[in-house]
């Protein structure tokens, strides 16, 4: 089995619930506390993985908790990059989904943010997808 981070595209088909998505802002609900640890109701916490609701792919925390580290480099979001290939231009990683240190508005599937490769940070964490080949 070859596991790895997923690419941004990847990560957000999931974060969007898939082919089952009812087109929520969130992952799994347009309330984001009912699906997000967010600055809001997070009490600067991270929680454990499954307290609020799924989304409908049965995923859990895409939005909030933790920012979570995508394969591809950071660098223009464009529609050829949705489509999944890896963006490799760029200094910085793409983390995605928000986290307890930001409101509410920042988990949003579609919102994405650089960081650096090394970045330390209690609130970066990682999903993991594996490879089918």
């Amino acid at each position: 089995l070859h596991f790895r981070k997923p690419t941004e595209a990847e990560w957000e088909y999931a974060a969007k619930g898939g082919k089952l998505t009812h087109g929520y802002r969130y992952s799994g609900s347009d309330n984001p506390d009912m699906v997000a640890w967010h600055q809001g109701n997070a009490d600067t916490k991270i929680h454990p993985v499954g307290m609020l609701q799924a989304n409908e792919l049965g995923l859990y925390d895409m939005s909030g908790n933790v920012w979570e580290w995508c394969e591809d480099q950071y660098a223009p979001y464009t529609a050829a990059n949705q489509t999944n290939p890896i963006a490799q231009e760029g200094s910085q990683r793409v983390v995605r989904g928000g986290s307890i240190s930001y409101e509410a508005v920042y988990s949003r599937t579609t919102q994405r943010y650089p960081a650096t490769h090394y970045v330390q940070s209690f609130n970066i964490g990682l999903r993991l997808a594996m490879s089918c080949n």
